[in-house]
């Protein structure tokens, strides 16, 4: 295929398995298919170091950034400190955007969530005073923004946020992940977007469990005729996982619930309450962030590390009782990898997917004994549960596959062409 540019991605972070990466990663193919080589900035990466440009202080754990997150939120008056810092921190960060473009000859960029949730400010205002000195082509993919989570609320910083997140400039394309994005981008900022769902490679079914995952249930003390349950999320409040340790603990079943992930960002008051409310409501949660990576291998003791990839396939049900998602990739791997789900009522489930008619258990806001009592009949009733997951498979086939991806990036991608100047893509 002709070559027809280089895409320039930038991100706070392209690395690991949180969402933005993993997304970000299935739209480097989908461009890389159609003649563009593939550049990378971020402040954390793991993308071939040939193509990359590493820039500590565009994480928004670096000590720096870390600062003028403290001063600006959570707070009304910002002090002449935070000010001098966000401008030092953004004069950099322009200079090593400056510096990105020109030396791999970018013609467009791809924004990953940098230009919608500040948690790096700086950069978002570094970004966004680039793309209107040069007039590069950008798009700007929002996975969440800055309104839908409470803590950016209280701030010092409203003539920054309405600057950069997102900055409303003639040569940003605007892609959301779901509709009410999009009508809360218009609504808010005068902004039209196009709306890009998630993705999984539906056309291509998940493997089967091979010998070095084998072991996987014994490997985390799940004995055989214990049921296995897996919350394949972060320990973060809006995961809501208190709802899948009241679900067990009603369920009368022998079972263990398996959390994947640790807190990351957001502290670790809330892992402590689900611990406390674990041994309260006498179910035994297993917390296995340290046996989850993204590659396999041995911990320091010598332990085996798995796949998230390895994980699905042992367990016998998926919760997803989250409050608040931007999407919600961990419903697309359960529906992929075919397994039952319990969902919580979360808004974009209830307005874009559910109308969909994917068959789970529903919850809305708290547990039901209608919903206790369905989730044991499919954890018991092996025919049901094949009924239920083999329609979810194709209903995710046909509307959320890497060819409904493909259909409408490309579409994006000619828009693109016809503006002036090239296409740039940028990463959270």
């Amino acid at each position: 295929m002709k070559q027809k540019g280089n895409a320039g991605f930038i991100a706070v972070r392209l690395a690991g398995t949180d969402g933005v990466s993993l997304e970000s990663a299935k739209w480097e193919n989908v461009l890389q298919a159609h003649g563009y080589t593939c550049f990378y900035l971020a402040g954390e990466l793991d993308r071939p170091p040939e193509r990359s440009r590493l820039v500590p202080e565009a994480h928004f754990t670096h000590p720096a950034v870390q600062d003028v997150y403290k001063g600006s939120f959570g707070r009304r008056v910002r002090s002449p400190a935070t000010t001098a810092l966000i401008t030092t921190l953004k004069d950099r960060l322009k200079a090593q955007i400056r510096a990105f473009i020109s030396e791999f000859d970018l013609d467009c960029l791809v924004i990953e969530n940098a230009l919608a949730i500040p948690m790096n400010l700086p950069f978002g205002l570094a970004l966004t005073e680039v793309i209107s000195e040069t007039g590069i082509t950008t798009i700007a993919h929002h996975h969440d923004f800055f309104w839908e989570r409470q803590r950016f609320l209280t701030n010092c910083v409203w003539e920054y946020l309405n600057m950069a997140f997102p900055p409303h400039l003639p040569f940003v394309h605007h892609v959301v992940i779901n509709s009410s994005a999009d009508n809360q981008l218009s609504l808010r900022m005068g902004i039209s977007a196009t709306t890009i769902p998630n993705v999984m490679d539906f056309e291509h079914p998940s493997p089967e469990s091979d010998d070095y995952a084998a072991d996987v249930r014994q490997e985390l003390g799940i004995a055989d005729d214990e049921l296995f349950l897996l919350q394949p999320t972060r320990v973060v409040q809006r995961k809501g996982i208190e709802h899948a340790i009241e679900l067990v603990s009603r369920l009368g079943l022998a079972a263990k619930l398996v959390v994947s992930h640790a807190s990351g960002d957001e502290g670790q008051a809330y892992e402590q309450r689900v611990r406390n409310y674990s041994a309260i409501m006498g179910v035994d949660t297993l917390f296995i962030s340290d046996r989850i990576g993204e590659q396999r291998g041995r911990t320091a003791n010598g332990d085996k590390i798995y796949t998230l990839a390895d994980i699905y396939p042992h367990a016998d049900l998926v919760t997803y009782p989250s409050t608040f998602e931007g999407f919600g990739n961990a419903f697309l791997e359960a529906v992929y990898y075919r397994k039952p789900l319990v969902v919580n009522n979360y808004s974009i489930y209830h307005y874009d997917i559910k109308p969909k008619g994917f068959d789970c258990i529903e919850l809305d806001g708290y547990v039901t004994e209608e919903a206790v009592a369905r989730t044991r009949k499919v954890l018991c009733d092996s025919g049901l549960r094949k009924q239920m997951t083999e329609r979810n498979y194709e209903l995710g086939r046909r509307h959320y596959s890497f060819s409904v991806l493909e259909r409408k990036l490309t579409g994006l991608l000619e828009d693109c062409q016809s503006c002036r100047g090239a296409c740039v893509c940028v990463a959270e």
